[in-house]
């Protein structure tokens, strides 16, 4: 399972990748070379997200990309979507062990859990089961200017625990910046990647990362 969980790692955004031309953009991300992709739309309809998981799930298979739905934990578990990604509860709270336990019951899938700059928030998320977790943000974000910087060397910290399961890095990502987080298995990235020659945005980001 975990030889999918490295790489770069797209997630849409509701505005830069519009639902009448995300297919396209997938395809040009892949082209570009993404490993994983993530379905984050949190205006849409529980009907309309299956739709979008269906049809943009069946590019990523037939292109060995990872398919992530974002939060949506009962649509998840209802179509078996392939990975699940969480954030925080709908009162903007972390999920609590127990919680992300009775989760990891119900949905079979690799789930990555969102743990901001919190060691504890990793460890708990790595009890309960998780497959990966993310920290975040890395750096000042256009997607979350309010979002609290983190200490980079999270990564590190980590990754030398025992049995430690893959990170995945958020936040302000550009080919700037990524090469400062080669601690981290993923690398995922919004406006980074949809703003102006997806295909080559990527590429830009992967010479960086590991060149």
């Amino acid at each position: 399972m975990w030889i999918m969980l490295k790489g770069i790692y797209a997630i849409s955004d509701t505005r830069l990748t519009p639902k009448n031309t995300i297919e396209q953009s997938l395809q040009k991300a892949i082209l570009g070379g993404i490993e994983i992709f993530q379905l984050r739309d949190k205006e849409s309809g529980e009907e309309e997200i299956a739709r979008l998981c269906q049809t943009l799930g069946q590019i990523c298979k037939e292109n060995c990309v990872l398919f992530v739905l974002n939060d949506k934990v009962e649509l998840a578990i209802r179509f078996n979507v392939e990975a699940l990604h969480i954030g925080k509860k709908p009162d903007d709270t972390p999920y609590t062990l127990e919680e992300l336990r009775q989760i990891r019951a119900k949905y079979r899938g690799i789930l990555g859990v969102s743990c901001y700059g919190s060691l504890e928030l990793a460890l708990n998320a790595k009890k309960a089961g998780a497959d990966y977790v993310a920290f975040g943000a890395c750096f000042s974000s256009p997607t979350k200017p309010k979002a609290k910087r983190i200490d980079l060397r999270l990564f590190e910290n980590f990754s030398a625990m025992p049995n430690p399961i893959p990170t995945c890095a958020i936040g302000g990502i550009n080919a700037e910046n990524i090469a400062q987080l080669k601690s981290a298995q993923m690398v995922a990235c919004i406006s980074s990647i949809w703003q102006g020659n997806i295909e080559q945005n990527i590429k830009n980001l992967k010479a960086n990362w590991r060149g």
